[in-house]
């Protein structure tokens, strides 16, 4: 079942008197329960293609569609539904807030979407134990190592359930070792709960991980192919 579906993508960003075309005409399927990565180097397009499935931006021309609804054209506020409702993010600088717990990283989510605080945290500490996390519940962002908060912006994703994970360089920041735990995190993810999940980066070793490789290059896919 097809879960995201682009059409001729185009970005072009304006700086100044000149315009700079990111995306020159994207058209890609991605069906529910896959593992993709999207590769490419710097300037390839691939982190403006994030944003646009991300529904954190939108195309300048063409069509998008998540779970078959056309989200090309909508408000920000339209956006932000679809975000908070569909998508989990989880970025290279893990974004946690310093003077918060693990417990209330996690719970913000759930606050946003206007569920009380008691079963907020219940839910946040739930999804901490199943990244293996019970012992740190209480721990601030200083007190946890690179991978560990980086485990808690993992269970920060899922706390809503979202259908779609989209993770931008999520072990760019992390040693080989904990980026493969990460790694191994978002296969068991990915297997045992059917998320699908997109990975944007540029290390060969992490796009090998996943099922399927998109690589973009000067703002169109060069190469789509499935290697397991």
């Amino acid at each position: 079942m097809v879960i995201l579906e682009a059409k001729d993508l185009k970005k072009i960003y304006k700086m100044g008197e000149t315009e700079v075309e990111a995306l020159k005409g994207v058209s890609l399927t991605i069906n529910k329960g896959e593992f993709v990565a999207i590769t490419g180097t710097s300037g390839s397009g691939k982190s403006t293609l994030m944003h646009l499935l991300g529904c954190l931006d939108t195309p300048t021309s063409g069509d998008y569609f998540i779970d078959n609804k056309n989200v090309s054209h909508m408000t920000k506020d339209e956006l932000a539904k679809i975000r908070n409702e569909k998508i989990g993010f989880v970025f290279q600088k893990f974004f946690l807030l310093a003077d918060l717990t693990a417990t209330d990283n996690v719970a913000l989510p759930l606050l946003y979407a206007g569920k009380a605080e008691h079963d907020a945290k219940i839910k946040a500490r739930e999804y901490l134990q199943a990244v293996d996390l019970g012992e740190r519940l209480d721990h601030y962002p200083y007190q946890l190592s690179g991978g560990q908060q980086q485990r808690v912006a993992v269970a920060r994703s899922l706390i809503n359930t979202p259908s779609i994970i989209l993770a931008d360089e999520p072990t760019g920041n992390l040693d080989t070792q904990t980026g493969d735990t990460i790694m191994t995190l978002f296969s068991k993810l990915n297997k045992e709960q059917n998320v699908t999940i997109i990975i944007v980066t540029h290390e060969s070793e992490i796009a090998n991980k996943t099922n399927r490789i998109v690589q973009l290059q000067d703002g169109k896919i060069i190469a789509d192919k499935k290697i397991r």
